[in-house]
Formats: structure tokens, sequence, C-alpha cells
């Protein structure tokens, strides 16, 4: 289907146009402000849930109800702003995954997209509410297992799958020392791996591409390789309503070609961020001391984490670029002016036509 010459994403009813989810970036760069512009232009606008609520030195049981009262309230806020598409990125290694879902399902979101773990039970939780369910994975194998589990215990498949590659931003699905040494595989690879497994499945199961994604030429690459649309969100830092701090925004504006690094982040993955000298000292070995209020992640060991994540993204989010650092993606650099949502949007729908123009002229 295509909808002003552009092909649209079709994820069961929804209907996307052009084919663009905006990523789900934590503690509080993608909130309400992006996620309804984005939805207004006709994408998916995704509100990240890791970290929405703002706290500091609260019990462990405060936190979490802070957390989940801002979620609950930054859904129902993107509901009077906008008409469009409104999804929640939910991240599995969240300790209070199960209540953050249940709060999705309560306040009605069009999309839960989950990863940092594989989702097995989100099914379960979401039971019969209309949602659509999209997965993150980083190989066909992990879609492999998640389609296994999901049709064993509640007879259904992902609505959509988010294939994400290794030049994301933020903590990345892949060993340490294969993303630091770029022996990945990379996304065309990976795509074109899913793309086949998803279409033995009745109904096929769209397949979006992130990781790396920038510009319309981008998009209509990964549309030739199979997939159904992309997921962008480096590129939706640098717009007026992103939720971030101007400070982290600058941070892009500043960044050179080699200036993203990956670290070793204290939940046990690797993740892409922006060169600072606060990068260089963890790099070096520099700990934070912390007294852990809030265990938000499974994955992080407070007796042994060099340094508090959700205490660093706080202040990044909170523009203290000093103690902190910015997770993005290799196209950081790119992003060289700050726009509004909507010119974004009409430059990669601009673009994916001459994309378009282009193969079909070769191809005559």
């Amino acid at each position: 289907m295509y909808t002003e010459g552009i092909p649209t994403l079709r994820i069961g009813g929804l209907q996307v146009c052009p084919p663009v989810i905006q990523g789900g970036m934590g503690v509080r760069i993608s909130g309400v402000n992006l996620a309804s512009a984005v939805a207004n232009a006709g994408c998916v606008g995704v509100i990240a849930t890791a970290g929405l609520g703002q706290f500091s030195g609260e019990k462990q049981a405060d936190a979490k109800a802070i957390n989940e009262i801002a979620i609950r309230a930054e859904i129902r806020k993107a509901r009077t702003m906008t008409d469009g598409i409104i999804g929640v990125n939910i991240m599995v290694a969240l300790s209070n995954y199960d209540d953050i879902v249940k709060i999705a399902v309560e306040e009605k979101v069009d999309m839960i997209i989950s990863g940092a773990g594989l989702p097995f039970n989100l099914p379960e939780l979401v039971g019969d509410a209309d949602i659509k369910l999209v997965p993150i994975v980083s190989s066909a194998k992990a879609l492999r297992l998640i389609c296994q589990r999901w049709q064993k215990r509640s007879n259904r498949l992902p609505d959509a799958v988010v294939v994400e590659g290794a030049k994301a931003g933020g903590h990345l699905g892949y060993p340490f020392d294969n993303v630091e040494n770029d022996t990945t595989k990379t996304l065309d690879e990976l795509i074109k791996e899913v793309v086949e497994l998803a279409k033995t499945f009745e109904p096929k199961i769209p397949v979006i591409a992130a990781g790396g994604v920038y510009d319309g030429a981008d998009i209509a690459h990964f549309l030739e390789l199979g997939a159904a649309g992309v997921q962008m969100a480096t590129r939706f830092v640098c717009t007026e309503e992103c939720d971030a701090h101007d400070n982290f925004k600058q941070a892009y504006l500043d960044a050179g070609k080699t200036d993203t690094a990956i670290i070793k982040s204290p939940v046990g993955l690797p993740g892409r961020v922006i060169k600072n000298s606060f990068v260089e000292g963890i790099k070096q070995g520099k700990t934070m001391p912390f007294r852990c209020a809030y265990k938000c992640l499974r994955t992080c060991d407070p007796k042994t984490a060099p340094y508090c994540i959700a205490q660093v993204l706080n202040s990044a989010a909170e523009g203290d670029l000093e103690n902190s650092f910015a997770f993005a993606g290799t196209n950081a650099y790119r992003c060289n002016e700050i726009v509004k949502v909507k010119e974004l949007i009409d430059q990669l729908k601009e673009e994916l036509k001459l994309a378009f123009h282009a193969e079909q002229v070769v191809n005559k």
C-alpha cells in the first residue's frame, strides 16, 4: 500500500506513512513532546518508560511508584496532544517490567515495543487487549524463540519485529568485544535473515530495520531488502520537540565522525555513547560509589557496579554532561541543526521519493 507515492507500514490495523517508528530513548529523552509530534506527522511516536519519573534519594518502593505515576501521566498527556499512533518502549530488564506493561494496557496504548531481553511473557501480561506487540531482536534465532514461546503459551505472534543492528545508540544486544571490534553481522545481513524467517509465519511478520538508519535513502535501502519499515532514534534527538535538555542535543551537534565510543555498562551490556571527559574517566576505571535506592534493572548488581547507570542518565537528562554521557548512534555526527519534527518527516519523505525514483530509473 502506498500513500503519496510512499510505502505504508501496516502493523495489524495500524497504518504508518512514512514507514517510520521513532525509537524509544530512556530517561526522559523521548517523552510526550517528541512522541506526540512524531505521531502527529503520521509515524509512530514512542514514549520510553525507563527512568521517566524524576526521583532522588527515595526508598525503592517510593521510587518505583514515582516512575509508574509518571508513565501513566505521560501516556494520558500524549492522548491530549495527538490522535496518532502512540507506543511505549518497555525494557525487559526493568525490575518492574510486569507492572509497567499493566499500566500500558490500562492506558490503552497502541503499541508496546520491548527489548533489552526477550519478552517471553508479554502476551500473557497484555491478554486480549488490542495492543500491537513488537519485540526488539538482534538475530533471527531470537525471533524464532519468541515466536515459539508466544505461540505455545498464548497462540499469537508478534505484530511486527524490530531488528536492531550494532550501529544503534544506547545499550546493544551483542557481546562487547564484537561491537568494539566491529565484528557483528551488518544490519543488511540481519534484515535478510530475519525477513526470510518472518515469511514462514502466517500472517507474515513485518520486519523493522533499526540501528544506523538516518535518511530517506537508508529507508529505501532497507525496504528494498525486504523490511516493511524502519525505526529511528538518533535522528530525532536534534528536533525542537525532543524532550532532551539543550546540552544533550548540543553534544550531538558538536560530535565528529569518530566521537562515539563503546563502553561497558553496569547492566552487563555494551553501550554506544558520545565521547567526553566523563567517558574517558570510566574507560580508565573511574568509579562513582553510590547507594542503590531503586534497583531499576534486574541485570545490575549495585555491589559491583562502578557507577549507577540510572543516576548518570538522569544527570544527562538534566543537561549535566560533565558527570554523564549522551547515548547516541554512529550517525550522531551527521546531525548539524535543530529542526521541527514535521520538517524532518517531510524531508525523509522527499528523500524516500527521490531514492525510489532513482532506483526505478536504474532498473529501466
